[in-house]
């Protein structure tokens, strides 16, 4: 895949994902906006969209800085959506905040341990999907959600979406909390590599 189509990709894949956090937000993080989520994966799996937690699974050694230029482009779509978040009527902000709340006080550690949970759901969804077989994303994506496993790529989304003055008190420790999220996705989409050891 040439640099271009990445990009658009990329941009493309956290839209897909700005998209279904958009409709968790406005069911007010109810059951049925965990359900509705796994519109964004299917949409990814779907289109062969590079997602950051859809493709570390599967990633080769040589591939790994592709990984962060698809993790900073899903930021770039989820920014675009984000933008929506803030003209609509709906008390989108509010929730948004309400789960970086949620997040800060769970702590970096521990949203980083958690998100390792995410991060192998996802990988195990992607890997039914790519074999015709949906039942995993379906009842995946609802899973970590209830669950509460930080996915790194709607969770940027939701920040994105917190009033501006609460993310510049906050700056560093959504910062720290980020990165360990980022590692701990990165980790459990490998996970199944790492226990039997298979490249």
């Amino acid at each position: 895949m040439n640099i271009s189509t990445l990009i658009r990709s990329s941009i493309m894949s956290g839209i897909s994902i700005g998209v279904a956090g958009f409709g968790y937000l406005a069911t007010g993080k109810d059951i049925v906006g965990a359900i509705l989520f796994a519109f964004g994966l299917a949409t990814v799996v779907h289109y062969s969209l590079k997602l950051y937690t859809g493709t570390a699974g599967f990633i080769k050694k040589d591939e790994v800085g592709s990984l962060f230029a698809i993790l900073f482009f899903n930021l770039v779509g989820c920014l675009l959506v984000g933008l929506m978040v803030r003209c609509s009527p709906m008390p989108l902000q509010e929730t948004a905040q309400g789960i970086l709340e949620g997040r800060l006080a769970m702590g970096p550690w521990r949203g980083g341990v958690l998100s390792i949970g995410c991060g192998f759901i996802m990988t195990t969804a992607v890997t039914f999907a790519r074999k015709q077989q949906y039942m995993p994303l379906i009842f995946g994506v609802p899973l970590f959600i209830v669950c509460g496993f930080p996915h790194c790529v709607a969770d940027a989304f939701y920040y994105m979406c917190v009033p501006l003055e609460y993310i510049g008190v906050h700056i560093l420790d959504i910062l720290l909390f980020y990165l360990c999220i980022v590692v701990g996705n990165f980790v459990g989409c490998n996970l199944y590599r790492i226990v039997f050891m298979t490249s």
